[in-house]
């Protein structure tokens, strides 16, 4: 007779890290009470110089994957092969140093209702707020696709990583990630979920997102060679999503 073979997971969490010695425990904390006995939080070390990886291993949880890369490749790259490792029906992303509220998985996936994608707004806390933390999703603007896709070209719809959450049947559109690709994963990923008209903004903040020095996302209005250049990536993005989508179908 042969062995059972263990359940697949129902919820895959994807986490880059590096240098998160500071928070990464008590954001997995926040997190493994979120998911099942055979779910899966997955963590790509991108090459730490702290104890990032030794304080994941003593979390001493099953559900923990600890990948340690060879080399440092960046937060893009990791969230990609993070993305890759996952094997769960719904797919979360997350940073290193934020804290998911209680009830956050439930609450987004029963969101979806039938979509593909859903992205929360988040609660930012301990650090002052720039003009981009004060950008907040709204539930009526689900349905507004061509909207929706202008503003992340423009900047007006921000959408944050660490609060999406979609099916794995969009793994087939959003990897690999565009090869020019060296910021604003999460604005890519949204724009996938546009171009399938499968996305929905959930109102109620479902994450702390911690706001300190170490943080990528810009407080500040960057040059205008940086703005131009990351509008252009922008629609790059657009139409490699809409090749992709012709390419693959609706999901």
């Amino acid at each position: 007779m042969e062995p059972a073979t263990a359940p697949s997971p129902r919820i895959s969490v994807c986490m880059a890290a590096y240098n998160g010695a500071r928070h990464i425990e008590e954001q997995i904390a926040s997190i493994l009470p979120e998911i099942g006995p055979h779910d899966e939080l997955v963590v790509v070390n991108d090459c730490s110089t702290d104890a990032t990886s030794d304080l994941v291993a003593g979390m001493n949880d099953p559900r923990i994957r600890l990948i340690n890369a060879d080399r440092n490749v960046g937060y893009v790259r990791t969230f990609e092969r993070a993305l890759g490792e996952a094997r769960g029906e719904y797919v979360f992303l997350s940073d290193q140093d934020d804290v998911w509220l209680p009830g956050r998985v439930e609450r987004m996936i029963s969101a979806l209702d039938g979509r593909n994608m859903v992205v929360s707004n988040c609660r930012h806390v301990e650090g002052p707020s720039g003009r981009f933390h004060d950008i907040r999703l709204k539930a009526a603007d689900s349905d507004h696709t061509v909207r929706n896709l202008a503003g992340i070209v423009v900047g007006y719809r921000l959408h944050w990583g660490c609060a999406m959450a979609f099916r794995r049947v969009l793994l087939a559109q959003i990897l690999p990630f565009p090869a020019y690709m060296d910021e604003s994963h999460d604005q890519w990923i949204a724009t996938v979920g546009n171009v399938n008209r499968s996305i929905v903004y959930l109102e109620e903040d479902t994450i702390l997102h911690r706001l300190h020095g170490e943080n990528l996302t810009p407080s500040g209005i960057r040059s205008a060679s940086k703005i131009l250049r990351a509008r252009l990536a922008f629609v790059r993005n657009l139409a490699t999503a809409l090749r992709r989508f012709r390419q693959v179908g609706a999901v």
